[in-house]
């Protein structure tokens, strides 16, 4: 088990992060709120999480430990997977999820892609008693920008139709954030963000 990984960002996409550990670069999948937190060629430590398959070995990056341990738990609920664990704290951060349980707020949970009325009810009766209180203290994020990008929808729509949502969903919310024509180069971190809350509340 890697429980954390620390070295240089050499990479980053709108999904995952390439640390240089050693002089070997690791791919760690991660949300795009913790992406926005990190900056090409700057140190990092990410608390990590490893998915095992028998065809695939995944790892994912986190912001902190509460984010990780979020993860962690709601795949312990039926039907949860690493992706819909990944896409749930794209659209919920950790404290927001704690509050969603533990007042079984469904229609905050039905946001996430690939979580029906049936599966976040299932989610709340399977982790009411074990995902604590609302209220806890979560680390706070800082987000940084995202290398930049010339062609921020095609990064955007890409990142949105990997976290599971629609092509068009993806087409909808791109047009909802998107800048004006003669606007500053686009902060494609901030933008994705933006989708996501747009998709969220729709």
């Amino acid at each position: 088990m890697i429980a954390f990984v620390r070295g240089t960002v050499a990479d980053l996409t709108l999904t995952s992060a390439v640390v240089e550990v050693g002089g070997i670069g690791l791919e760690l999948q991660c949300t795009p709120g913790t992406i926005a937190g990190l900056h090409v060629g700057a140190p990092t430590r990410l608390p990590t999480s490893m998915v095992v398959r028998e065809d695939s070995l995944t790892l994912f990056g986190f912001l902190d430990e509460d984010e990780k341990a979020m993860f962690e738990l709601v795949q312990t609920a039926s039907g949860v997977g690493p992706k819909v664990a990944q896409a749930m704290l794209a659209v919920l951060t950790p404290e927001e999820l704690r509050r969603a349980v533990g007042t079984e707020d469904v229609r905050s949970l039905t946001r996430v892609p690939g979580v029906g009325q049936k599966g976040a009810q299932r989610i709340i009766l399977e982790l009411k008693d074990r995902i604590g209180a609302a209220g806890a203290p979560v680390t706070g994020r800082a987000p940084r920008q995202v290398r930049a990008a010339d062609d921020w929808r095609t990064q955007v729509h890409a990142g949105l139709v990997g976290l599971g949502w629609s092509t068009r969903e993806a087409d909808r919310a791109v047009e909802a954030v998107a800048p004006e024509p003669d606007a500053a180069q686009p902060d494609v971190a901030a933008l994705l963000r933006a989708a996501l809350r747009s998709l969220s509340s729709s």
